[in-house]
């Protein structure tokens, strides 16, 4: 996939390029959740038209991601994520520049389409060009960062640009960004090129997932979170999208030429990686969105604020992704060093079951912030290196985008269900007759005992389902050397 496979520092400087383009889209997903108030006063949102700046994005982003994994595997990743960073790049600045709610949600799906083109196919892309097993560990260590970073580095970036400039500016950082990582990808990566569609593209199965995805996410952030899993609407479409989702596996299974091998799924790993994945995601978003709204609801933060509340997360997370989770899984295995970052999230989310409605951020906040980011720094990248190991390396894209696509549809499902439970459980504290800060509290106080009941299934699938990958029994003591004699890692230490 490099220019230069023997040189590892092109790989290295690849890799962070590649990684470059994840965080600009990453960070997107929530910078815009600080500048909502801002959008919309100045383009008079409604309070219920509002949620489509973020759900315009969301719809396009999970719906294709699956599919985007797998044209990269037939056409070219390199190709497929270049042109996703021009599509996001074009409707960033369409967003930018936008004077009406109209434009904006439009160009907010663009945004989502481009994101899923480029962002379904980089964990491939790193599996590929890292095949040594402790490569591979500390590559995907550092993409595991910036994918889980990413969410709430965004706020603190969302909080500086709409408080020190204003909210176009969101939009308008990515493009000199996009701009760069397309251009040092076109210098570090050769044009590699996919397997082909053999028989014929499989046009009907495209449109099958596709279609499902994207409802099923319009369905979970839409009437799902306005109306209740209750609603006739909500059961409706759901049941729609999942019928569509069961005409799609009867098509691939008897497909000539399938669009996405049902064979990928028979690895225990990779179906048991990305079932964790979704729920431990689920769980998290107790901590990150609920989380964040304690801290401005009830402790009157300002998003500035709740930027930098969350920030020793993200320090840990990326001290620990980048620098020893690798040594840990070539010394340890993948599976095993799992077991103590899921309990080291499960204690976090229930550290945040005692927080008071006046409570002290070094006290209350901080302990279990910095907690949940040594689990994830710990747990995320070692995940990711047993999801990727149970695919070939034709269905490396495809695995990538399944990666992804469990990342967000299980975001967006937990955070809908735990909102929902949360609002009902304040709305009968409230009509007990709990005031309006304990009442908001306790519904939060529930939302991460689910959490933590969710990473604890985790645990308990990761230990009965997952099995460990092959590793090298000595990499821990003798890292490989590269072809200059340094050790293979040091480029990126």
């Amino acid at each position: 996939m490099p220019a230069d496979t023997t040189n590892p520092r092109s790989r290295w400087i690849a890799l962070y390029v590649l990684c470059v383009g994840v965080l600009m889209i990453v960070l997107d997903a929530t910078i815009v959740n600080v500048a909502l108030p801002t959008i919309q006063q100045d383009l008079d949102f409604s309070q219920s038209s509002l949620a489509w700046v973020v759900n315009a994005y969301l719809i396009a982003f999970g719906g294709l991601l699956l599919l985007a994994g797998r044209l990269g595997d037939l056409i070219s990743r390199r190709g497929i994520f270049l042109a996703g960073l021009v599509v996001f790049c074009a409707a960033s600045l369409m967003c930018g520049l936008a004077q009406s709610q109209e434009w904006l949600v439009v160009a907010r799906f663009v945004q989502g389409i481009g994101g899923a083109m480029s962002s379904a196919v980089v964990l491939g892309m790193i599996v590929t060009m890292f095949p040594e097993p402790r490569e591979q560990a500390k590559a995907i260590g550092v993409y595991a960062f910036v994918a889980s970073a990413g969410a709430s580095a965004g706020l603190l970036a969302g909080g500086i640009l709409t408080e020190a400039i204003n909210w176009h500016w969101i939009f308008f950082v990515n493009l000199p960004i996009g701009v760069a990582t397309a251009f040092f990808t076109v210098r570090l990566l050769a044009n590699d090129r996919g397997i082909g569609f053999g028989e014929g593209a499989d046009v009907l199965g495209a449109i099958l997932i596709t279609s499902s995805l994207m409802l099923l996410v319009f369905t979970i952030v839409e009437p799902a979170a306005e109306n209740g899993w209750g609603a006739s609407r909500t059961l409706t479409l759901g049941a729609i999208a999942l019928g569509l989702l069961a005409a799609f596996i009867a098509r691939e299974a008897t497909a000539r030429n399938p669009l996405i091998p049902l064979r990928i799924f028979r690895s225990r790993n990779v179906s048991g990686a990305n079932v964790i994945q979704a729920l431990l995601v689920a769980g998290m978003y107790g901590m990150f969105f609920l989380g964040a709204l304690y801290l401005e609801r009830i402790l009157h933060y300002s998003p500035l604020e709740i930027g930098l509340a969350f920030l020793p997360s993200t320090i840990v997370m990326g001290t620990l992704s980048v620098r020893y989770t690798e040594r840990l899984i070539m010394r340890f295995g993948a599976k095993t060093l799992m077991v103590p970052g899921l309990l080291m999230i499960a204690a976090g989310l229930l550290l945040f079951v005692r927080t008071p409605v006046d409570g002290n951020y070094w006290i209350d906040i901080f302990p279990p912030v910095v907690l949940i980011g040594a689990g994830v720094g710990t747990s995320f990248p070692a995940l990711m290196t047993i999801s990727m190991s149970g695919a070939s390396p034709e269905d490396a894209g495809l695995a990538s985008g399944l990666v992804n696509t469990t990342l967000q549809v299980g975001g967006a499902l937990g955070l809908a269900v735990l909102a929902t439970l949360s609002t009902t459980r304040t709305e009968n504290l409230r009509d007990a007759g709990e005031s309006a800060a304990n009442a908001l509290n306790g519904g939060y106080h529930l939302a991460y005992v689910i959490g933590a009941s969710l990473v604890l299934v985790c645990l308990a699938i990761a230990v009965i389902v997952l099995k460990a990958p092959a590793r090298e029994p000595h990499a821990a003591e003798a890292p490989e050397p590269a072809p200059n004699g340094e050790p293979a890692y040091s480029e990126a230490a």
